[in-house]
């Protein structure tokens, strides 16, 4: 996964000049689906997935994610997303976001190991370990 344009400002100005992110005392992170690539530069809603009853899934700040080690962190529980109740579509990315809805800030987003249609039916869901965040 990468950092948008906003994380590696806000990380630049926490490690340089001691200034903390506004979404860092935020509870919770929320990961999203996008149909493509949100890109750098993006927001939240950025080619975001909406299938019928699609949402944001909010996973705790404090013990969503393991500690990092080698540069990674992994999800410490299944994200689930609702089931699809209308629509289809291909999902090939993923990001994890500073918001429930809304244009919220992409901290972090990257393509699927395999793109996943969602329909009718569907839920899409990361196994434990299943989406891990790595920094280069």
């Amino acid at each position: 996964m990468s950092k948008s344009n906003t994380s590696e400002n806000a990380t630049l100005d926490a490690n340089l000049r001691a200034v903390d992110p506004s979404y860092r005392s935020n509870a919770n992170r929320y990961i999203a689906l996008h149909t493509a690539d949100p890109g750098d530069a993006g927001t939240a809603v950025t080619s975001e997935c909406a299938f019928g009853d699609y949402a944001r899934v909010a996973v705790t700040a404090a013990t969503g994610f393991t500690a990092a080690a080698a540069g990674s962190s992994s999800n410490t529980a299944e994200i689930s997303f609702p089931e699809c109740t209308s629509g289809s579509e291909l999902v090939t990315y993923v990001s994890i976001v500073t918001t429930a809805s809304g244009a919220g800030d992409i901290i972090y987003s990257g393509a699927l190991t395999a793109s996943r249609t969602i329909s009718s039916g569907i839920t899409g869901r990361f196994a434990i370990g299943g989406l891990t965040i790595t920094e280069d």
